[in-house]
């Protein structure tokens, strides 16, 4: 049976968040969350390969106890089983802490032909999730993948296109693979009564560190951190420019001379 994991993450709808000015902090406090949007793609993208082909999905995240509710909204899109990565050890953690753990806690629960990411989290927008997930679980991987052609398992194989700057490719790869997805052909579904009801109520796996065979601590939130960010601030942004419109060329011209000669600058 087709095995597929679902990598997705619970963030903050980035319209409503606010910055604390002294701080530098964003304010999330009354923010409501989300499942990230493009995770949304590869999960249709997960979705429609199940259909057509068999098999189980499993969702997978790493965050706080209400992160559930990103799980429960898999579920009931389709998903099969959701995985819920949570404790305060694993707080702070940057990309290359969490794909430590994600592999972790995906790996001891099995194995897996296909992979899908979101492109992106919109939150951090880092986009190196994918890979670094690609390289822990040993997999070929394909980025920017926008429509799976075929898939062979007798061959071990997949042809899949991709987009890149001038075009689009055509790429076989080997199985198990990972592939972060582009929203271009797969547009997700809304969720019927009947999974909605079904996803209410469904078991959830929950892991905490000490659940995940072989962790090493130091690998995991801020000590497994290769990068930190002490402080996110605006940028400065100049001064609005002034837009002269007389009427026509010369007009404006003159206009531009005056304001230019008022400031000494001619």
């Amino acid at each position: 049976m087709l095995k597929i994991l679902v990598c997705v993450k619970q963030v903050p709808d980035i319209d409503l968040v606010k910055m604390d000015p002294e701080t530098g902090n964003l304010v999330r406090d009354g923010v409501p969350s989300m499942i990230n949007p493009l995770d949304m793609n590869a999960l249709e993208a997960a979705l429609r390969l199940k259909e057509d082909m068999g098999g189980e999905i499993t969702a997978i995240t790493m965050g706080p106890p209400a992160a559930e509710a990103v799980l429960r909204e898999c579920l009931a899109l389709g998903a099969d089983r959701a995985v819920l990565v949570t404790g305060r050890e694993f707080g702070g953690a940057d990309t290359l802490s969490t794909s430590y753990v994600i592999a972790k806690a995906a790996l001891q629960l099995g194995s897996y032909d296909l992979i899908f990411c979101g492109k992106e989290t919109v939150d951090g927008a880092t986009g190196q999730m994918g890979s670094q997930l690609a390289e822990r679980f040993g997999t070929s991987q394909v980025t920017s993948m926008s429509l799976i052609k075929s898939l062979d398992m007798e061959r071990g194989s997949i042809v899949v296109e991709r987009e890149v700057e001038k075009g689009v490719e055509t790429i076989e790869a080997r199985i198990p693979c990972l592939f972060t997805v582009e929203k271009t052909n797969y547009q997700p579904r809304l969720p019927n009564y009947r999974g909605k009801k079904a996803a209410r109520t469904a078991k959830i796996i929950t892991m905490g560190p000490g659940d995940i065979e072989g962790l090493d601590e130091k690998l995991i939130g801020v000590p497994g951190s290769g990068t930190i960010v002490p402080r996110i601030y605006p940028p400065v942004l100049p001064e609005a420019g002034q837009i002269i419109d007389e009427g026509s060329a010369a007009a404006s011209a003159v206009k531009l001379c005056a304001i230019l000669a008022a400031e000494g600058r001619i």
